[in-house]
């Protein structure tokens, strides 16, 4: 019998949501007190079809939650995701292979609904490659010395006849979500925000009140009067020695759907008085920062890792609801050593008019396995690089390369938010 064989792997009933929370605090090493007010939140959104745990003699053990989500592809196309969250396993029970259970339980499940992709952040990079995740997207995040940076703080209002205004969060709520769906049908990587991020995020909804402090909120406006953008942050109060202001502005979310609402609100976060350091939060690889400053070296790069991880669960939807950079053909001989689904050699013709990709018997120009695969389809990693890494195979001469021009896109893909 499997060290695991007696645990139920199942979903919670609504009873058991208060001892789900404990394993899942148990697993992040957290306090395991649950409060009443925690447990009815929880009870209040999670999908209790789609909350499993795994469960040893009556006490939850192990942690997996899921939710419809909406990611954009490459040329602007949602795909309807499976994006986990909420995974642990206790201390006492690791090495049994219950993620293993979760993991096959919840992606056939995916799979049968139609969901074309599943997603998630990984805590920890080594757990989610073996069950065919990728590396997808990526995150930056800088801290800049504001007074170094070079910019004319008597200067703060945009140059372009534009305006900068503070808000309330009330007006964040109504302006705020289609300020984003504007940004998610341009930028691969962005994933939908539902009435509760909003509500999360300004502070209608506060899961844990003694961790809330109200943000400021600016949305600049273009000269006819447009919501172009918006930015949220937080300042501290620190002062130096000589009774001199050091505070630092940290910004939570800054959302623009051009680049005169990106540089004006970068510019007034950047010129408030009493501010010496200004944090970013999570930007994209490639964000106009610190370029915007007069002086880029002002804006030190703190932070450049993996974000947002994607598994393709159907290859062939997948990889016809982007778009490509140029026209041609390849076929992919595509490796999955999970089994848990993917495996098999296609033929994707893209062009113009769009993409098709089949099964095919043709000799492969790419091998390669479903995790690698994963992470090229956002279009920000570089074939010709995994090839020299050894992550892909060359069948045909230049087949990498081609790839590269196929795949990869000219601004990298960005998922600003954690879920």
């Amino acid at each position: 019998m499997s060290p695991s064989d007696d645990i139920a792997v199942r979903p919670i009933a609504p009873d058991e949501v208060a001892e789900w929370a404990r394993a899942l605090r148990t697993g992040f090493l957290r306090s395991p007190e649950v409060t009443e007010a925690e447990a009815a939140d929880r009870a209040s959104y999670v999908d209790l079809d789609r909350t499993l745990g795994a469960f040893d003699a009556g006490r939850c053990v192990a942690t997996f939650r899921t939710f419809s989500q909406q990611l954009t592809a490459v040329g602007g196309r949602a795909v309807a995701a499976d994006a986990i969250s909420n995974v642990t396993v206790t201390a006492t029970h690791r090495r049994r292979g219950l993620l293993t259970r979760m993991m096959r339980q919840d992606l056939a499940a995916a799979r049968e609904r139609g969901d074309v992709v599943a997603t998630l952040i990984a805590a920890e990079y080594p757990i989610y490659g073996r069950y065919g995740f990728g590396p997808a997207a990526g995150l930056a995040q800088w801290t800049i010395d504001v007074p170094r940076a070079g910019l004319d703080r008597r200067r703060p209002a945009p140059d372009d006849g534009g305006r900068i205004d503070l808000v309330e969060g009330e007006d964040i709520r109504k302006l705020g979500p289609e300020l984003h769906e504007r940004l998610r049908r341009t930028l691969p990587g962005v994933i939908d925000r539902d009435e509760r991020w909003w509500n999360v995020s300004t502070g209608v909804v506060r899961p844990d009140p003694a961790a809330w402090s109200e943000p400021f909120y600016a949305v600049y406006r273009s000269p006819d009067g447009e919501v172009e953008g918006y930015a949220s942050y937080a300042v501290d109060d620190m002062w130096g020695d000589r009774k001199q202001p050091q505070n630092t502005a940290t910004v939570r979310d800054l959302i623009a759907v051009t680049p005169a609402a990106e540089r004006a609100l970068w510019r007034y976060v950047c010129s408030i008085d009493w501010i010496t350091y200004v944090k970013t939060g999570r930007r994209g690889p490639d964000d106009l920062l610190p370029d915007l400053l007069p002086d880029p070296r002002a804006a030190l790069l703190t932070s450049h890792s993996d974000w947002l991880w994607v598994r393709l669960l159907d290859v062939v939807k997948a990889l016809e609801a982007r778009t490509y950079g140029a026209e041609g053909a390849l076929v992919l001989e595509v490796g999955d050593a999970s089994g848990l689904g993917g495996a098999g050699r296609y033929r994707l013709e893209a062009s113009e008019e769009g993409a098709s990709c089949a099964p095919t018997t043709e000799s492969a120009d790419l091998t390669l396995d479903l995790a690698t695969l994963s992470a090229l389809w956002l279009g920000d990693v570089s074939a010709v690089r995994l090839a020299a890494l050894g992550r892909v195979g060359e069948e045909r001469a230049g087949a990498a390369r081609k790839a590269d021009a196929l795949l990869r896109t000219s601004r990298r893909p960005w998922c600003p938010d954690i879920f």
